[in-house]
C-alpha cells in the first residue's frame, strides 16, 4: 500500500495529542502529505435551549478564527519541516464532514484518537472513532 496522504483528526485531547504523533511520524516516513483535520460541531446558544437557534455568526466566526490560531499554535512548529502539511477546520456534523472529506481528498489513512474530549470514553469512541472506522473510504488507525 502507497501512502500519499495522511488524515489526523483531532479534538485537541491527549488521545488525539498520541494520534498526530503517530500520523506526523507516518508522514515523515512516508514522504505523505498531512492534512491535519479539526470539525467544529454545529453551537447552539445554551440560553435558548433549542437547537433551531445557533450562536450568531460574527460569535461563530470568532470562535472559527480562535481554532484556527490554537491549530497553528499546536500543530504549526511540529509540521514546519515537512513540504506539505494543512490545517484545516470544517464545520457540521463531526463523522459525517471526517468521511465527506476522507472521500473528496482520496486519503491513503486517517488516523484517530480512542477517546475525545468530551471525557464520555466508550462511548464518544463509539459515536465518532467508530462511525469513521466504518465508513470511511480508507483505512483508519486508531490510537490510545
Amino acid at each position: 500500500m502507497k501512502i500519499r496522504h495522511i488524515v489526523c483528526c483531532t479534538d485537541f485531547s491527549e488521545n488525539a495529542q498520541a494520534a498526530f504523533v503517530t500520523a506526523n511520524d507516518m508522514a515523515e516516513k512516508y514522504r505523505a502529505a498531512l492534512t491535519v483535520l479539526h470539525v467544529l460541531p454545529p453551537i447552539i446558544s445554551p440560553l435558548i435551549g433549542n437547537s433551531e437557534f445557533l450562536v450568531p455568526e460574527k460569535a461563530r466566526k470568532s470562535l472559527l478564527q480562535q481554532i484556527q490560531e490554537y491549530m497553528q499554535t499546536e500543530y504549526g512548529d511540529k509540521t514546519r519541516k515537512m513540504i506539505d502539511c494543512r490545517l484545516t477546520v470544517l464545520e457540521g456534523h463531526v463523522s459525517t464532514e471526517i468521511i465527506r472529506f476522507l472521500e473528496e481528498k482520496e486519503v491513503d489513512i486517517a488516523v484517530l484518537g480512542a477517546f475525545g474530549s468530551s471525557g464520555m470514553g466508550l462511548v464518544l469512541f463509539g459515536s465518532v472513532a467508530k462511525r469513521v472506522a466504518h465508513r470511511a473510504p480508507c483505512s483508519v488507525m486508531i490510537v490510545r
